[in-house]
């Protein structure tokens, strides 16, 4: 009889041929699954730039999924991707020093930064190992003026989108029968607001309008009574804010309050504008204020699966997440035609992208690559109206009209 904890031959045999029936059934199992593929996403989380960098970095983990969840990169015999997340600490420091763990960790790429200051810091740590770079916000076009070959920016820059801002403010006068001649510039003392403000003040009077007074805020910022007030004695036809989310708010706000009623508000790059946040809180003061920065194309079904997605997660439709989902998606359609995760691979096949690229939802033409700047990327005008963020410029993406002037 055998022993009660040794099987018996017969068991022994039956088991193996069950083992062999079923490996044969399951002939998926003989082979070994493709190794992950990591993906740097550097984010700022922490620190002043918190907000920015979690919808950014949901941006990305909305691509990963997707990728991931539709059969991976198929020319690596389905790799998942993995993502290998950074936490830029709102500094260039910060994000040197996540890119420097991220190399160690063998990532393939590293996509975001959002700030400027942390792009050109983190992508320059980046070049030393020739780790594929892709900015998804920052606009200094020095980010993709130094040479750098790993180097790339999927969204527009400064000069594309100031330059924008100008020819559609002239042609949204235009069209309304030049209302606006006289414009206040409003910004915040730092780097981004005092160059947008010497940029406004050369280039507005070029166009026909007169800059009656540039004022200048300190971020962060308590109180705006008295810009409001200098507002009021200005009685400008315009006024053109440069400001992050905080100081726009309370500036917009206590204009509201003091009923100083313009017959616009033009914002450029504007930290609340587009923003469905400041929408929700503040809708009397956020109504028909315009803005012209990053935004998704609202014609595409993506765009809208996506954003339910995030509203079905309590949180705001935020163009960080779109941009950083379309520069995730960027990266992958580099994998599957570079055919392996290896970095000099993944840089020739970036600069080598064209039209075919289509998994984005950016409102931008066939995508080409010109020294790491996407030629193809633009910013748009948006209004918010009705208690949403519409397009109003280009003709071709827009979802309304402009309002313009404000109703009295």
């Amino acid at each position: 009889m055998p022993n009660a904890f040794q099987p018996s031959r017969r068991a022994v045999l039956l088991g193996a041929v069950g083992g062999a029936a079923g490996t044969l059934a399951a002939p998926g199992l003989l082979r070994a699954q493709p190794a992950a593929i990591k993906l740097g996403i550097l984010q700022p989380v922490t620190g002043a730039l918190a907000q920015d960098g979690e919808y950014g970095r949901l941006g990305a983990e909305l691509a990963i999924n997707e990728i991931n969840a539709t059969g991976g990169i198929k020319a690596l015999g389905g790799a998942q991707i993995q993502m290998v997340f950074g936490d830029a600490r709102s500094s260039p420091e910060g994000g040197t020093a996540e890119v420097e763990r991220m190399q160690a960790e063998g990532v393939v790429a590293v996509v975001g930064g959002f700030a400027s200051p942390i792009c050109l810091a983190s992508s320059q740590a980046a070049s030393r190992y020739d780790l594929p770079y892709v900015a998804d916000v920052g606009v200094s076009d020095a980010i993709v003026t130094r040479g750098l070959k790993n180097t790339f920016r999927f969204s527009p820059g400064f000069g594309s989108i100031t330059a924008a801002a100008l020819d559609n403010l002239v042609k949204l006068n235009d069209a309304a029968g030049k209302p606006a001649k006289t414009v206040v510039v409003v910004h915040e003392d730092g780097l981004f607001g005092s160059g947008m403000a010497r940029l406004m003040g050369a280039e507005l009077p070029k166009r026909g309008f007169e800059v009656l007074e540039t004022i200048s805020h300190p971020t962060p910022a308590r109180d705006m009574s008295n810009i409001a007030l200098r507002i009021r004695a200005l009685n400008p036809d315009l006024i053109i804010p440069s400001s992050y989310y905080a100081e726009f708010v309370l500036l917009s706000r206590t204009l509201q309050q003091r009923r100083i009623r313009p017959k616009g508000i033009y914002c450029v790059l504007n930290g609340a504008a587009s923003n469905y946040r400041f929408v929700r809180e503040f809708p009397d003061a956020a109504n028909l204020v315009m803005d012209v920065n990053h935004w998704a194309d609202p014609r595409k079904p993506k765009t809208a699966e996506l954003r339910r997605q995030v509203e079905a997660q309590n949180r705001f439709w935020l163009y960080n997440t779109p941009m950083n989902y379309s520069a995730v998606m960027l990266v992958a359609d580099a994998l599957e035609r570079a055919g392996a995760a290896d970095r000099a691979k993944v840089i020739d096949a970036i600069a080598a992208t064209d039209g075919k690229f289509d998994r984005h939802i950016m409102p931008y033409g066939p995508t080409r690559f010109v020294n790491g700047q996407n030629q193809a990327g633009q910013a748009v005008n948006t209004q918010i109206q009705g208690n949403d963020i519409k397009v109003i410029f280009p003709a071709e993406f827009a979802d309304a009209q402009a309002v313009f002037p404000w109703p009295a």
